[in-house]
């Protein structure tokens, strides 16, 4: 069933940032994910939410999600990421 990956990121360092969004594209293209939303404008319609960056990836499968979110080419730019930034990522199946 698709899966869906919700990423919040909260970047703190956006030259340092620009590496791992430049690299990372690749890894996410091999397990089958791809891009829907990537940054842009938002606007909280309910709730308290307040996200600082949001990120939206389709993948085939949660198994697909999980062997990129786990691949060990993934891992350094995993650590990067964390250097750089705050996130919140959860993966979730979906219907379309």
């Amino acid at each position: 069933m698709r899966t869906y990956m919700i990423v919040n990121v909260d970047v703190r360092d956006p030259v340092a940032y620009e590496e791992y969004k430049n690299k990372v594209p690749a890894l996410i293209r091999k397990h089958g994910g791809e891009y829907v939303v990537r940054g842009g404008k938002f606007v909280v319609m309910e709730g308290e939410w307040k996200p600082a960056r949001l990120v939206l990836l389709k993948f085939p499968d949660l198994a697909s999600a999980q062997a990129f979110f786990l691949d060990p080419e993934y891992q350094p730019l995993k650590a990067l990421r964390q250097q750089v930034s705050s996130a919140d990522i959860v993966a979730v199946e979906g219907v379309f």
